[in-house]
C-alpha cells in the first residue's frame, strides 16, 4: 500500500519543495512507499499517481475542509479507477499543526503580550471558515491571548482589518498557510510588526501526517523504522 500526500500545488517551486521535504521526513519516519500528488496547479495530479499503484492511503495536506478536500480530492479519486483507496481527515486544526504554528511565531520574534492575529488564505466554504476559528481558539491557548482571525481572500475579515483592529502594541501574524508562496509573500504588507514562517516541514506535521497513516490501518508500531 501507498501513502499519498496531496497537496494544493503551487507555482512556486519553494512551495513544491515544501511539501517534498515533509513527504522526505515522512519516508524517515516510516517503513511504506509514499508519493506526492496535487490536486491543482501542478503535476502529478492526485488522479494519476493512484492510477500507477494498487492500493493507497490518501493525506489531504489541507489547513481546512473546504472546497479542495470535499470536492476535488474525491473526485479524482473517483476518476482514478484506483479500486482500494482510503481518505483520511485533511491536517486542519489539530493540535499538532497548532503546536506548529506557535513554533513558528516564537522563532519570528513574538513575545507573550503582544497581539497575534492568525492569517488563513479564506474560502467560500463555511466549514472551511469554522476550522481556522477553531485553529485560532486553539492558538489562544498556547499565547495566553485571544488570537484574531484574518483572511487574505474569499472571507472577512481581512488580514488588515484583523490587525488594524487590535489593540496598541506589537502586532504578530501567525500564517495558517503550510507551504511559502504568493498568500505568504502579501502578508508582508498587511500591516503587522512581524509576520511567521509558513508551518511547512515542522516536525508536528510530520507527527500528525504518521498518526493519521497509523489511524488508516497503513502502519503499526511493528513496521516503523527502526531508532524514530
Amino acid at each position: 500500500m501507498t501513502l499519498v500526500l496531496a497537496a494544493h500545488g503551487t507555482r512556486d517551486p519553494a512551495g513544491a519543495l515544501v511539501v517534498e521535504d515533509i513527504a522526505a521526513a515522512v519516508r524517515q519516519r516510516l517503513a511504506v512507499d509514499v508519493e506526492v500528488a496535487y490536486v491543482d496547479v501542478r503535476s502529478p495530479s492526485l488522479a494519476d499517481v493512484l492510477r500507477s499503484v494498487d492500493s493507497a492511503v490518501v493525506v489531504p495536506l489541507f489547513l481546512a475542509a473546504g472546497y479542495h478536500v470535499r470536492v476535488d480530492v474525491p473526485s479524482q479519486v473517483l476518476a482514478s479507477g484506483c479500486s482500494s483507496v482510503v481518505v483520511t481527515p485533511a491536517l486542519g486544526p489539530a493540535l499538532l499543526m497548532l503546536d506548529a504554528v506557535y513554533a513558528r511565531l516564537v522563532g519570528a520574534g513574538w513575545e507573550h503580550g503582544n497581539a497575534v492575529v492568525l492569517a488563513a488564505a479564506g474560502s467560500s466554504d463555511a466549514r472551511a471558515v469554522a476550522d481556522v476559528h477553531r485553529a485560532a481558539r486553539r492558538l489562544s491557548l498556547l499565547t495566553g491571548s485571544d488570537v484574531q482571525v484574518g483572511f487574505i481572500t474569499s472571507a472577512q475579515p481581512s488580514v488588515p482589518a484583523a490587525v488594524a483592529a487590535c489593540s496598541a502594541g506589537p502586532v504578530a501574524i501567525a500564517s495558517w498557510l503550510l507551504a511559502p508562496g504568493l498568500f505568504h509573500q502579501r502578508l508582508a504588507d498587511m500591516g503587522a510588526d512581524l509576520v511567521s514562517e509558513p508551518i511547512g516541514g515542522h516536525p508536528r506535521v510530520v507527527d500528525l501526517i504518521v498518526r493519521r497513516a497509523q489511524d488508516a490501518g497503513i502502519v503499526d508500531l511493528s513496521t516503523m523504522l527502526v531508532g524514530q
